[in-house]
């Protein structure tokens, strides 16, 4: 690799921040507000003057080499630390202002963001969220990758770079087919599972690893007869055991108003539930906002869950 004497500009570093996360030169072209040539011509200026190949470019892919992650990754930590540095010279004395990236499991997104917005909205004005929905891992990789700044998921998590709030415990409920023998329980034992088929996300999701936890060894010996009735989203399960094709677990705020739907929904004889916590990384320049954000989720929750 030579060395260059040119300076890069954090346009530069911008533009080659978005093109590895969107993988497309217009897309890219189009989030930094400039031409596709303009946007091309300057990253290939600068892999020429680094004497680095970034981008592996062909007429069906645009890949990022390892290297190149490399340099995406720290080119994401520069552009940070100067927003923060922009944040300080702002000297801000109103908490949550500005812009902040939140990512979201997709089980608990659509059901407490519509509840926590407008709350959102009347006490901090200023904020702008961008919201980015995802799978735990996938989360969690784009905190560290400083992609996003802050993170709504299950717990526990392990990562010793992070900084986790607890907030509150959300129990699960069953939920079964009206002709169900089990609709009429008032509360589901274990013993009741038995013989059940019970239907789950597939893998990758945190809650299906809890559901398994929750249900014990009937669903651990029949997960592989049923595969193909593992569902990516949590209205499919509601659908599918709508349909009569059989029971499942339910975060207590995706059930809904129990009179409007289409299944029997029952309580567990042994009270199970998952904790959602707040997550982001240690060096975030922000902290202090953070907490503020995790205080106002705890004092704002539904009825159906319980503040830690």
């Amino acid at each position: 690799m030579r060395l260059s004497s040119r300076v890069m500009t954090l346009r530069e570093l911008r533009y080659l921040v978005a093109l590895a996360d969107h993988g497309h030169f217009g897309r890219a072209a189009e989030v930094c507000h400039v031409s596709q040539p303009t946007l091309s011509t300057q990253l290939k200026k600068l892999e020429d003057e680094l004497g680095v190949v970034v981008f592996e470019r062909s007429n069906k892919a645009l890949n990022t080499t390892p290297l190149g992650r490399k340099i995406v990754d720290q080119a994401r930590r520069v552009l940070a630390e100067v927003d923060a540095l922009v944040d300080l010279s702002r000297e801000r004395t109103a908490p949550l202002t500005g812009t902040l990236a939140l990512g979201v499991i997709p089980t608990l997104g659509p059901y407490l963001l519509p509840w926590l917005m407008p709350v959102l909205a009347r006490s901090y004005p200023d904020l702008r969220l961008v919201l980015y929905e995802d799978l735990t891992d996938d989360l969690l990789d784009s905190l560290l990758e400083h992609r996003i700044d802050a993170a709504l998921v299950a717990l526990p998590i392990i990562e010793r770079k992070l900084t986790v709030r607890p907030l509150f415990d959300e129990p699960f409920v069953f939920i079964c087919p009206r002709h169900s023998a089990l609709a009429g329980c008032k509360a589901v034992t274990d013993g009741d599972l038995h013989g059940q088929k019970l239907l789950l996300l597939t893998d990758g999701h945190c809650l299906r690893n809890q559901a398994l936890a929750v249900c014990g060894p009937h669903e651990a010996a029949s997960g592989e007869d049923h595969a193909d009735f593992r569902a990516t989203s949590l209205e499919t399960l509601r659908q599918m055991v709508a349909a009569g094709m059989g029971c499942t677990l339910l975060p207590a705020l995706a059930v809904g108003r129990p009179e409007d739907q289409p299944f029997a929904i029952c309580s567990l004889a042994t009270r199970a539930s998952r904790r959602i916590g707040l997550v982001w990384r240690e060096t975030y320049p922000k902290r202090e906002d953070m907490e503020i954000f995790a205080a106002l989720i705890r004092d704002h929750l539904p009825p159906e869950v319980e503040a830690v």
